[in-house]
């Protein structure tokens, strides 16, 4: 599906590489990760969009007939009833891009996210 092979160094650059109707669900799964976690920084690892906050937070990715969500495997615990619909993996989900795609459940699990990580940090700090 990406026509540029060669490794993107920005999410802009990524999202570029697609059709633009999935450029328009990757924008809006930006957006949502950005209003979640507005402290969040953006960055690309595994060649794949990732937000960082005291950490990974979450990546996300697209692929020929889906959108790979990475919420880590505590993101995906804490929520496996609302994400048995979905095929996945630990610490993974593949959302159709067929089906409408469930954006109030990826803010849901951003902001858990966010919570766990701030934990985290705090935590570290003692």
């Amino acid at each position: 599906m990406k026509t540029n092979r060669k490794a993107p160094t920005n999410i802009d650059e990524y999202i570029a590489g697609f059709p633009p109707d999935v450029q328009k669900v990757l924008e809006k799964i930006r957006k949502i990760i950005r209003k979640a976690a507005p402290d969040a920084e953006e960055t690309i690892k595994y060649r794949i969009p990732t937000f960082t906050l005291k950490g990974n937070l979450v990546h996300f990715a697209a692929f020929k007939e889906h959108i790979g969500f990475y919420p880590t495997p505590t993101g995906t615990e804490e929520f496996k009833n609302e994400l048995s619909l979905y095929k996945g993996g630990k610490g993974s989900v593949r959302l159709p891009l067929d089906k409408p795609i469930p954006f109030g459940l990826i803010s849901k699990i951003v902001k858990f996210r966010v919570e766990e990580n701030s934990e985290r940090g705090k935590i570290k700090k003692k």
